[in-house]
């Protein structure tokens, strides 16, 4: 299974401002009376504090993996490995709040389909962010996958073992400090042909998409 992931850390400080008046003196006269004019002006209406802001940005970060084998639609696994039981199979993880995958496989006359489903919740965005960018470049070809999660990419290669073709398609997607990364892969065992680019590509985007919607569902 491939791996991804992200960081992002936010701190907010308020200093707090102190003034001081000698004893004996009125607050609003003397030496000691800080002018109207130098005084910090209020807040304006209906912006947010350095805390409040932080606080949101936390709120939108990840800090636990949703179910993988529930994150794909039943229609979706149907069509596209049609055979497969619904349910799927989780793939054994060292630590299920921070990384699981979910399977689906099936053999239906000659025609051999496999769909992987793998969430990874990092530290922070950046170190998201990081993960994201290294496995784009070392999977140079392919594309962007604009409109789900904060950034998308799909490739999609052909191989050839034994005259037999194997096409897959992976998708990587991440989320603030979470990636969704979807492979898809299928042969035809008589025709020794594989799916076109377009079935697999169309594929593995719509399961990643389901699969990020279930993740912010989830949040």
């Amino acid at each position: 299974m491939r791996s991804l992931s992200l960081p992002l850390a936010l701190t907010a400080r308020i200093s707090p401002v102190v003034v001081l008046a000698a004893a004996g003196w009125a607050l609003t006269s003397g030496p000691a009376a800080q002018p109207a004019a130098d005084k910090d002006p209020a807040p304006k209406s209906g912006s947010a504090s350095p805390s409040a802001e932080a606080t949101e940005a936390a709120s939108k970060q990840y800090s636990a993996s949703p179910a993988p084998c529930g994150s794909v639609s039943a229609a979706t696994l149907k069509s596209l490995v049609p055979g497969a039981k619904t349910a799927g199979k989780e793939i054994p993880s060292t630590d299920t709040k921070l990384r699981r995958t979910c399977s689906w496989n099936a053999l239906k006359g000659y025609d051999y389909r496999w769909l992987d489903v793998s969430f990874e919740i990092t530290e922070s965005e950046a170190e998201a962010t990081k993960s994201y960018q290294e496995n784009v470049k070392e999977k140079s070809g392919g594309g962007d996958v604009p409109g789900v999660g904060d950034a998308g990419y799909s490739v999609v290669n052909l191989t050839t073992e034994d005259k037999q073709q194997t096409r897959e398609g992976v998708v990587i997607i991440r989320s603030s400090n979470a990636l969704v990364t979807v492979t898809y892969n299928g042969s035809d065992f008589e025709s020794k042909k594989a799916p076109s680019t377009d079935v697999i590509n169309k594929g593995a985007i719509k399961a990643a998409k389901e699969a990020v919607a279930a993740l912010e569902g989830a949040r």
